[in-house]
């Protein structure tokens, strides 16, 4: 067999391992945040709803950059979006941990907030849209479904991990050293290992410049079909940010509160798992199927929630709904990936990243004040309505499926590439 017939190397073998290693270290402090900002705040200014309101304000910063970040990501490239956000980015949070403990007044410190929400750097979503393009231009066409079927799992799973264990590190941080260490070590990984992704070789052009693309038009990013994978991933970001708060309320009930992060783990291990393991599900286990059918074990594991009474009742929910919750972000990924406008992956997968964290913000603060408010009782019931969205989300992506399958059926064959991508 000549060189010109050899298949072409894997993906892994195209970026090298310490490209994942890099990108899985740059997006902890993304999953820190939150967290992060919550816990300093409830420590330091005693207050569950004004942690809850900075915890949103994080979020707005977020939901108004986010996309914006990947957009100028598709138009620059992503070395110099990522080098100025993420210098920027680790300079805020040292300053917020900082101006905690000072005297200013709250209106203050929710601008600080903010601002870590704004300069927060898009790694998870960037790494997406960098391997995509990687896949699609490097990887043979026969190969390519299964290695990016392959990638989005990883990818999810990695997006879990952090999602699960970030809350896990704060918990350690915060109980071991200080309430503000957990925000100073996201600080200095975000400088050091942001700049590092950024720096990375795979690094790609701007993409509406690069192999002669016109990027998408802006109302593409509208239609149904990619709107209802942002409720749905918005969803789940509602259910970690009431899930994380209530955890803080019932662990605060047993004078514990800074452990909360640590119980919260116990979600990530099913989780992770599984959502590796979706690579290996079959073709005729649709997406769409996959998003409802474990939306449904998160939904169903939270209707638990009110009537657990001890730490180790609430230890086997959280891992019963962790079964759900990896699986769920991977489909939500992977469909958002493949509806993506020509030019415009690093914008739609900025959009999702972001809306996790923008969901995690704002039930933070609703469940916050509930929890300040009515009790433990009350913040128990947000995981429930979060669980719900994402089911809600997961039939309404089933109806869109179906009805671009019947479309696709009654078009020329020059419309089954959009048709196959819109029914995932």
């Amino acid at each position: 067999m000549s060189d010109a017939d050899a298949p072409a190397p894997g993906l892994l073998r195209q970026v090298g391992l310490p490209y994942f290693v890099i990108a899985f270290i740059a997006r902890l402090p993304f999953a820190m945040m939150v967290v992060g900002v919550l816990t300093l705040v409830v420590s330091a200014r005693g207050s569950l709803s004004l942690g809850g309101l900075n915890s949103a304000a994080v979020g707005l910063g977020t939901a108004c950059f986010g996309p914006l970040l990947g957009a100028a990501s598709d138009r620059f490239g992503q070395r110099p979006v990522l080098l100025t956000v993420g210098i920027a980015n680790g300079i805020v949070l040292a300053g917020f941990a900082w101006l905690v403990y000072s005297p200013v007044p709250d209106a203050v410190m929710l601008v600080g907030a903010f601002l870590i929400g704004a300069t927060a750097p898009q790694v998870a979503p960037l790494s997406r849209a960098r391997l995509v393009t990687i896949i699609a231009l490097r990887i043979d066409r026969r190969r390519r479904e299964r290695v990016f079927n392959s990638t989005m799992a990883y990818e999810s799973a990695a997006d879990e991990t952090v999602f699960v264990f970030g809350p896990f590190i704060v918990g350690i941080l915060a109980s071991l050293l200080s309430p503000w260490a957990p925000l100073v070590g996201a600080a200095v990984l975000t400088v050091v290992f942001v700049s590092a992704f950024a720096l990375h070789p795979t690094a790609p052009p701007a993409q509406t410049r690069s192999h002669g693309t016109t990027a998408g038009p802006v109302s593409e990013l509208f239609r149904p079909a990619l709107v209802v994978v942002v409720v749905g991933i918005l969803g789940v970001g509602f259910f970690f940010g009431a899930m994380l708060t209530a955890l803080t309320a019932f662990m605060e009930d047993r004078g514990i509160s800074e452990q909360a992060g640590l119980l919260y783990g116990v979600m990530g291990i099913g989780s992770a798992s599984l959502a590796l393991g979706v690579a290996v599900f079959p073709e005729r286990f649709t997406r769409a199927w996959r998003w409802l059918s474990f939306g449904a074990v998160i939904f169903v594991g939270s209707l638990a929630l009110p009537f657990v009474s001890g730490i180790g009742g609430m230890a086997v929910v959280l891992a019963i709904m962790g079964l759900g919750i990896g699986p769920t972000l991977v489909t939500q990924y992977s469909i958002g990936a493949e509806r993506s406008p020509v030019g415009r992956s690093s914008t739609v997968m900025a959009i999702l990243g972001s809306a996790v964290i923008v969901g995690q913000s704002l039930s933070s603060a609703v469940t916050g004040e509930l929890a300040q408010r009515f009790g433990t009782p009350a913040a128990l019931i947000a995981p429930i309505v979060s669980a719900a969205v994402v089911v809600a989300a997961g039939v309404a992506n089933l109806v869109l499926s179906r009805s671009a399958q019947v479309l696709a059926q009654t078009q020329p064959s020059g419309n089954v590439p959009d048709s196959r991508n819109a029914a995932s």
